[in-house]
């Protein structure tokens, strides 16, 4: 709220004075401020400090113009961001207004009590179709970027929409035949033991397998394949490195496992199991680009009596920052044949669990970490 001038005070002649430099005041301001040649409301920043001086002038007159300034305000702010121009470029300019005014009001013959109570009107003018016009920009600026936001999420549903179709069709058409063969395949093991090749077979269809379900969390992510239950974790781990055995041992990893034996965790397990084979791949697939020793380091420890945190690392090559930014939006991917879907997957299946997961990375080590709390609500 701007206070009113003080009825004590009389400022005719300061209104006069204002009124004959004028044109002193707008030419010595517009000398000084910035304008865009590309700003397309240019010829309006002179008439918009015209108007401001006006405002200012006529408060000497004893005329309320409080919402006057709002309104220029506004007007400044919206024509600022349909320009999209720089917000400090007008600051600048309304500052340089503020100087030009209060030096050509110091020079006037006003007594000293006078300009000072000239020069704190000025400033609280100023001040006031400042902050106005800045937070009303503000605030269309931060209305926009919402609106972005949500379009790129809605593009995004969209997107996972078709992708849910397509697996649904492609799950009906390939997953019947792949349960006969890995029907068969079993058969085949009771009856032939000895049979060679067989355990081969069985771990490639297992990682038919875990593909296929990576697409069906992708487009309904809130299937649970399992009911929830209490897990031991490091007999999970230790599951998922035999399961990654021969992928290990082809590209010459070594892995350190530390975790406490009574680590228990309430989770859905085909989900959680999920999570870590997808790590562990990719962190095979990146110290395939990296000279031996190879290492991956699974470390597991409680943060306090209901938390938990795990992080899952390898000396690979660094992860650039314009990759980690997105490296959990779906459909990103920088592998040749990748879907982009698998951390994207991985994420929403922890924050399901109520946890959060991070990524950074440096010319040492790519650490994935996973915070959890032990016991989660049904989800």
């Amino acid at each position: 709220m701007l206070s009113e001038t003080d009825s004590n005070t009389n400022f005719d002649e300061l209104y006069e004075y204002l009124e004959q430099h004028r044109s002193c005041f707008l030419q010595e301001w517009t000398e000084k401020i910035k304008i865009d040649s590309h700003y397309i409301f240019k010829d309006n920043v002179k008439k918009n400090g015209f108007m401001m001086y006006e405002l200012v002038q006529n408060t000497f007159f004893g005329k309320n113009n409080e919402t006057q300034l709002k309104e220029l305000a506004i007007k400044v702010a919206h024509e600022r961001f349909e320009a999209n121009s720089n917000i400090g470029d007008f600051v600048y300019n309304v500052n340089i207004g503020r100087s030009t005014l209060v030096k050509l009001i110091l020079n006037s013959d006003l007594d000293k009590e006078k300009l000072k109570s000239a020069v704190s009107l000025v400033n609280q003018y100023f001040d006031q179709f400042c902050y106005q016009a800045v937070t009303t920009y503000t605030e269309i600026k931060n209305q926009e970027i919402q609106q972005n936001k949500h379009f790129i999420s809605q593009s995004h549903k969209d997107k996972l929409a078709i992708l849910g179709q397509m697996s649904s069709s492609f799950v009906h058409e390939f997953r019947n035949p792949l349960t006969s063969i890995i029907g068969f395949n079993k058969l085949l093991r009771s009856e032939y033991p000895n049979l060679r090749y067989l355990d081969i077979i069985e771990l490639e269809l297992d990682q038919l397998k875990f593909r296929i379900t990576q697409f069906l969390h992708t487009s309904k992510m809130d299937i649970v394949g399992d009911s929830k239950k209490k897990i031991q974790l490091k007999s999970l781990l230790e599951d998922i490195l035999n399961f990654l055995y021969p992928s290990l041992v082809d590209v010459d990893v070594n892995v350190t496992l530390t975790i406490k034996e009574d680590l228990h965790i309430e989770v859905y397990k085909d989900e959680f199991k999920q999570v870590f084979v997808n790590l562990m791949m990719n962190s095979i697939d990146a110290l395939q680009q990296k000279e031996k020793p190879r290492e991956i380091k699974i470390t597991v420890e409680y943060t306090s009596e209901e938390n938990v945190l795990i992080q899952i690392s390898n000396n690979g090559p660094a992860i650039p920052l314009e990759v980690r930014e997105t490296i959990f939006e779906p459909f990103f991917t920088t592998k040749d044949l990748g879907t982009g879907i698998g951390l994207y997957v991985c994420k929403n299946i922890i924050e399901k669990h109520h946890g959060t997961m991070t990524c950074s990375s440096n010319q040492d080590e790519t650490i994935f970490e996973i915070q959890l709390p032990l016991h989660t609500p049904n989800v």
